[in-house]
């Protein structure tokens, strides 16, 4: 320090202590903006799978519901098909001329039953295609939230990248946050 109060420094320093200060903030920029995108792109990601997922949802729900109407149907197919053997039985213990009014209703029952068993048989159908798109729509569910791993991760090195101002750390973070873009167009069916 000289008398008057005042430090000079001497040029190769200023130059060290500017190049220290610009290299630091450049990597800082680069952190922040990097770390801005994901955390916006995680949002998208995050958005999409919640959507796809009520989606998955939805389809499962119809898919027990149609099971549930089915399984209503085989049950009043099977009252059907009681009341008929029971009118069968009745043809065998009673008297010929009252065998008449037993074999309508044995017709009406056969009749019932295969309108029934119809129904009940479309509705597992349907059950089953329902279940089958909940299966399909789930699979890129999966991939999204993989997808939303891999940028969470690339979030935090990115962080400790910030702190620790080691670039292979940023590195790092940009392998971990293509494999979340690629896991996440991988879902969308863009790749």
């Amino acid at each position: 320090m000289s008398e008057t109060g005042l430090h000079v420094h001497a040029p190769h320093e200023e130059q060290l202590e500017e190049a220290a200060h610009h290299e630091g903030h450049g990597l800082s920029q680069w952190v922040a903006i990097f770390t801005a995108l994901l955390a916006a792109l995680g949002a998208i990601v995050s958005y999409q799978g919640s959507h796809l997922m009520n989606e998955v949802v939805l389809y499962k729900n119809e898919a027990v519901l149609k099971k549930a109407q089915a399984t209503d149907q085989w049950n009043y197919y099977q009252a059907a098909s009681t009341k008929q053997h029971l009118m069968e039985l009745a043809i065998q213990l009673t008297p010929a001329e009252k065998h008449a009014e037993f074999e309508k209703s044995i017709a009406k029952y056969k009749a019932q039953k295969q309108s029934i068993r119809a129904l009940a048989e479309s509705l597992e159908a349907e059950s089953k295609k329902a279940d089958a798109e909940s299966a399909r729509m789930n699979r890129p569910h999966t991939d999204m939230a993989r997808a939303l791993i891999f940028l969470q991760i690339a979030i935090s090195l990115a962080s400790i990248t910030a702190l620790t101002r080691r670039k292979w750390l940023f590195a790092l973070a940009g392998v971990s946050a293509a494999a979340g873009v690629g896991l996440w167009l991988f879902a969308l069916g863009v790749m």
